[in-house]
């Protein structure tokens, strides 16, 4: 009686959690009615969420084959994902996205052969010459020279009207 009671109660648990995980057609759901409900929600803060290194099209220019690893890591950062597999290959994988839902993902995979760059893959590649924008100017700001002592309101007023008290006549 014991085992039959055990039984029918594990395979109604079975049922009743299997249930929840199948749309009927023996799919599982792909979507959390929870989680889609706070998406359309309004006034919910979702952060914009950046992971890894973001590596630019200006940093894989500055690569040349046979770069040191030193090198590499100098201008692209520390590798995000090293493969214990290959000691020879780092990885900078890049999301940026708002909430759980990336916008944007680049990847970029740098090959080592005796410890010097041999190759780049990924979705970015260096750009001849050529092709290469300029390094943009530094702009230079002009700064107006600081006044010790500052006059106030008042001093401002009296100097407009020309009665500033420091011309001993």
């Amino acid at each position: 009686m014991r085992r039959l009671l055990i039984s029918t109660l594990f395979v109604g648990v079975a049922g009743t959690l299997s249930g929840c995980s199948s749309n009927g057609d023996g799919k599982t759901l792909s979507w959390d009615p929870i989680s889609n409900a706070l998406d359309r929600a309004p006034f919910i803060y979702r952060p914009t969420i950046q992971q890894g290194n973001e590596v630019t099209q200006d940093q894989v220019n500055q690569l040349k084959p046979g770069m040191s690893r030193r090198q590499v890591q100098f201008i692209l950062g520390s590798p995000t994902m090293k493969d214990a597999f290959h000691n020879d290959r780092w990885d900078y994988p890049f999301t940026l996205g708002v909430g759980s839902t990336p916008d944007e993902y680049r990847r970029i995979s740098v090959f080592f052969e005796d410890d010097r760059l041999v190759r780049i893959s990924g979705d970015l590649h260096p750009q001849p010459a050529e092709e290469q924008e300029a390094p943009a100017k530094p702009s230079v700001v002009k700064v107006p020279d600081w006044d010790p002592e500052p006059k106030s309101l008042i001093g401002k007023a009296l100097d407009t009207v020309g009665l500033d008290g420091d011309d001993a006549e």
